[in-house]
């Protein structure tokens, strides 16, 4: 489709494998159209779905939009299948662009690498700015007062473009269940202080004890703050640690400076895309905008979607298998991409760190398994141990990836 260059062109970004993908670009156009953006005629939005058929084995069928309602509110919508990406991929081999090897480090198999065909088909369709949204992520927000919840609807995208035009990149808030740790009381099997040392062993310098803990006595519950919302405050990130924290979703890219933009990655079969692009963006100006995302982290709201408004929200506590494997999944996922994180990081004090961390794992994890009585949690230190012997490897990587994208950036300022 020809884009209108008069009109301010937003891509709204979307890696999806959940059949319910249809029900959330509803709930976002109906969004859209409430704050006004589908009748303003200076912005044109455009859908750019990258789909996983193998996450939840789903169907094409299930992510290509047919409702005339939500196609008469986008100017175009571009679908990111496998064969797609990799047909772009390979045009860039025979361009000469990148090789082979640095084509698959770009949009390989991987969360990473379908982010970063979205980040590209939109910069290759001469979008001005891209929003990415997940697909449990809503744009609701609830608030506790007293001991009810209000429930307040978030202009997301809106609050994004008014703010992009300023800054390189935006972030909005998170509430919901935005972690996996579920509720449960401290015993005798696994005291407090016990379970504070796993989590901070298998997390990022930006998980706060203090934090998660309030979030375990809510149920695992974030709130939104009123006052946030209400302000309307606009925050600066600061570098922390070497890095700017991002989140991989509320998250907008200004795309009128391409030198500002770097590609998503993570090691093989771990998640931390958004950590490892933190890491990337000292330089960039990046913003903090004042619009929530409800986190459905345990899809069990999905009637959210349907104006379904509860007055309770549940606590996930450590009493269900299916909460204690998403745990377990999660605990996972962090402790793949640990490694990395602190060879970039704390590169002088990385040996260190991961003799402490298989210390502290190493007294924590039977209790851990015992409590849940679950004992694949000790697959936990075979992972660390797997991704700290690989590390140099997926350094290697991270760093031949941003290079490929630098040249893929030149290609695209030519076309």
């Amino acid at each position: 489709m020809k884009i209108e260059k008069k009109k301010v062109n937003v891509g709204v970004g979307f890696v999806t494998g959940r059949k319910n993908f249809k029900n959330v670009v509803k709930t976002y156009v109906d969004n859209w159209n409430e704050s006004g953006l589908v009748d303003n005629k200076k912005n044109a939005l455009h859908l750019f779905v990258a789909y996983d058929l193998k996450y939840k084995r789903t169907k094409v069928s299930d992510y290509k939009v047919t409702d005339e309602e939500i196609l008469d509110s986008v100017d175009s919508a571009y679908y990111l299948g496998n064969s797609s990406i990799t047909n772009e991929a390979q045009y860039l081999v025979e361009k000469k662009v990148v090789t082979q090897k640095e084509a698959k480090l770009i949009f390989g198999e991987g969360y990473a690498m379908k982010r970063n065909a979205v980040l590209y088909f939109a910069i290759k369709n001469k979008m001005d700015y891209l929003i990415f949204l997940d697909d449990d992520e809503y744009p609701i927000a609830n608030i506790k007062i007293n001991d009810s919840i209000v429930w307040k609807g978030q202009e997301v995208l809106s609050t994004h473009i008014n703010n992009i035009k300023h800054a390189d990149m935006t972030h909005g808030h998170h509430c919901g269940y935005i972690s996996p740790i579920p509720q449960f009381d401290f015993n005798d099997k696994l005291s407090e202080d016990e379970f504070r040392i796993f989590v901070e062993s298998i997390s990022n310098d930006i998980i706060n004890w203090d934090s998660i803990k309030e979030k375990m006595n809510d149920g695992g519950v974030t709130y939104a703050d009123l006052d946030i919302m209400n302000s309307e405050i606009i925050e600066v990130v600061e570098e922390v640690n070497g890095m700017k924290f991002i989140s991989g979703a509320n998250l907008g890219f200004n795309l009128k400076n391409l030198d500002k933009l770097f590609p998503f990655y993570n090691p093989p079969g771990a998640r931390g895309e958004d950590t490892f692009l933190s890491t990337c963006i000292g330089e960039c100006n990046i913003r903090k905008v004042p619009c929530y995302t409800f986190h459905d982290g345990f899809t069990t709201y999905e009637h959210l979607l349907l104006g379904v408004l509860p007055n309770k929200l549940k606590g996930m506590r450590a009493d269900s298998s299916v909460i204690t494997k998403r745990f377990l999944k999660a605990s996972i996922g962090w402790i793949r991409y640990k490694p990395l994180l602190l060879y970039i990081t704390q590169r002088e004090n990385y040996e260190a760190e991961i003799k402490k961390m298989k210390e502290d794992l190493s007294n924590v994890i039977p209790k851990i398994c015992n409590y849940f009585g679950n004992d694949e949690f000790k697959d936990v230190l075979k992972e660390l141990d797997f991704y700290h012997e690989h590390v140099e490897e997926h350094y290697k990587d991270f760093e031949n990836t941003k290079s490929a994208w630098v040249k893929v950036i030149k290609f695209l300022k030519t076309q």
